[in-house]
């Protein structure tokens, strides 16, 4: 892959006119976008429409988790927008996962089929809240596996998971992480991150920047730094 295709722009935003504005902006220097909860309720598939229609990639992180025909459903729906790449929950189990990849499969032109391990905005702590023993580490390997028996492509973990997955999982697996700020960028609202560089030198195939990008004074230029660090850091790793 060109270090430019594995930079994802998330397109966090509440308008159509906003994410238009983010990609004329950022141009032919990115091709693939997320559009996730909050544009796909405000604005519909018409967005995903606009952008595949552009021809640029989309990458439809709803995060499906329902009965298993709910959720294939939902990837008929989205395989027929046309979109490259979307997600569902890995903690629906395996009959919801195996739905989703067949449903995938039957699509004229497959989606890859990524399954969310842990959100990067829980901790420890948070885990065990909601009754989940043995940390992020040891929960989103054990919910990776399970994505990948099932005939997943790939999953979405934080960049603190991305080593460990990689090397238990294979070169083959796609890694999706989110999570991703520049060195002196702020955290928000994200609790396990890590840079560009970081991710990559970890095993992750995709990187979702949103904010870093979208909110920064230069846009385009953010988007540059971005692709030149994971275009160095890919040369070292070969």
């Amino acid at each position: 892959m060109r270090p430019e295709d594995r930079l994802i722009v998330a397109l966090d935003v509440f308008s159509t006119a906003e994410a238009q504005k983010i990609v004329r902006a950022l141009g032919a220097a990115v091709s693939t976008y997320k559009v996730g909860n909050q544009l796909f309720t405000a604005e519909g598939p018409g967005v995903v429409r606009e952008l595949v229609g552009s021809g640029k990639k989309v990458f439809l992180d709803l995060k499906f988790h329902d009965i298993p025909n709910t959720v294939a459903g939902g990837v008929r729906s989205a395989a027929a927008l046309g979109v490259s790449m979307l997600t569902v929950h890995a903690a629906g189990g395996s009959a919801m996962l195996r739905a989703a990849v067949e449903a995938a499969r039957q699509a004229p032109k497959p989606p890859i089929i990524l399954a969310v391990t842990v959100l990067t905005s829980l901790s420890d702590a948070d885990l065990q809240e909601i009754g989940v023993a043995g940390g992020t580490r040891g929960h989103a390997l054990v919910l990776a596996t399970l994505a990948q028996n099932c005939g997943c492509n790939g999953v979405v973990v934080s960049p603190h998971e991305a080593r460990l997955i990689r090397q238990d999982l294979g070169a083959g697996f796609v890694i999706v992480t989110p999570g991703i700020r520049p060195a002196g960028a702020e955290k928000g609202d994200q609790s396990r991150v890590n840079t560009p560089a970081g991710a990559i030198a970890a095993g992750a195939d995709y990187l979702v920047v949103g904010r870093p990008i979208t909110e920064a004074a230069d846009p385009r230029r953010a988007t540059e730094e971005i692709v030149s660090e994971i275009e160095g850091v890919a040369r070292l790793i070969g």
